[in-house]
């Protein structure tokens, strides 16, 4: 008899402790894409230009994928939800030999409470909305904010306040005769901080983000700063301008692979830009002119990327669209190595088919 009244009293206070779980919600989405993209010119293929590049002997390729598609959970349990999502591109696993198989990649993982967000998401110096409409994954990146990593932010209605993951991407300082080495990252311990302030209303959007770090790769501690501004303007009808400004050191927060945070020991310092125009043709027909850009004064990087499309809805969730456009660097004399870099351009045409899910 003890030992019954014993397992009720611990039932009832786990179930005290333990509140019955409310059930949660599930939401899928994501797209599936298939390309196929042509590019001529000497700087070699990419599945889209991501500020970097090597270049080389002038070539043609054209290379159909479905590597792009991506698939995405959202869960919402009262207060609690949580987001995940993945696609296959950059993927090495298989090749054109034998199975065209691609690994998973994770690009979102992240969870919201109240007004925390905790996870892997986009730099609260990314503003999604301002990315333009093209056919080449995520547009011209060479110009544009564009950074996933682990966070914890806390935001506002019109601020935004975040630590986010610290790593140095660069060169270390070296004699003449030592080759220029990377950056050791085993030194990254203090956390970037970004501060974002946001306004939005019937003429579109704005934020304007600070962003500070600490880089103190070889134990000679360097502060670095930069400021990013963003906006999508509606102008005529449902057309709207999208715009990024970037200045300062910033890094690998812009242009993707078209800046370092350091060089040869120093911080770099970058000027990057991008617009897009959206005009619709109808209601279900529409073009946007881009165009994205960086400028480094350390490493006298000077990237662009150029292009125009023609979008389309067969039906309300197929979209297929075609884009032209040209791709350059056109990088000065080393100031390190007084080697001219080599310079580049290579013109892409791209057709697209997405079916959002």
């Amino acid at each position: 008899m003890k030992s019954i009244t014993k397992i009720a009293i611990c039932i009832c206070l786990t179930s005290n402790l333990f509140p019955p779980l409310m059930a949660s919600e599930y939401h899928f989405g994501g797209f599936l894409k298939a390309n196929a993209r042509y590019v001529d010119g000497n700087i070699a293929f990419q599945d889209s230009w991501t500020g970097g590049g090597n270049v080389s002997n002038s070539a043609k390729r054209t290379q159909f994928s479905a590597a792009e598609s991506r698939f995405n959970v959202k869960i919402t349990h009262a207060e609690v939800s949580g987001f995940a999502e993945i696609d296959f591109a950059g993927s090495a696993q298989g090749n054109a030999a034998f199975s065209n198989s691609y690994s998973p990649r994770l690009r979102h993982a992240y969870i919201n409470y109240q007004q925390f967000t905790a996870g892997q998401t986009w730099s609260t110096m990314v503003n999604t909305s301002t990315f333009a409409e093209t056919a080449d994954l995520g547009g011209p990146l060479v110009g544009q904010a564009m950074v996933r990593q682990t966070l914890v932010r806390y935001s506002t209605e019109n601020w935004q306040f975040a630590l986010e993951n610290p790593y140095t991407y660069g060169t270390k300082a070296e004699s003449e005769q030592v080759k220029q080495q990377w950056v050791d990252t085993s030194n990254d311990y203090v956390p970037d901080a970004v501060v974002r302030f946001n306004q939005q209303g019937d003429w579109g959007n704005v934020s304007v983000s600070s962003l500070l770090r600490y880089l103190d790769p070889e134990e000679t501690a360097q502060l670095a700063a930069g400021v990013s501004v963003a906006a999508k303007i509606y102008t005529l009808g449902k057309d709207d301008l999208r715009l990024q400004l970037h200045h300062g050191n910033l890094g690998r927060y812009v242009g993707t692979d078209a800046a370092r945070d350091m060089i040869n020991g120093k911080v770099e310092t970058t000027t990057s830009a991008m617009f897009a125009y959206r005009h619709f043709w109808s209601e279900h027909m529409r073009s946007s002119l881009f165009y994205g850009r960086t400028i480094t004064e350390e490493e006298q990087n000077d990237r662009f990327h150029t292009g125009v499309n023609l979008f389309t809805n067969l039906t309300p969730a197929l979209a297929v669209g075609v884009e032209v456009g040209r791709y350059q660097i056109a990088d000065k004399i080393n100031p390190y190595t007084g080697v001219s870099a080599p310079q580049g351009t290579s013109n892409y045409a791209q057709l697209s088919l997405q079916l959002h899910i």
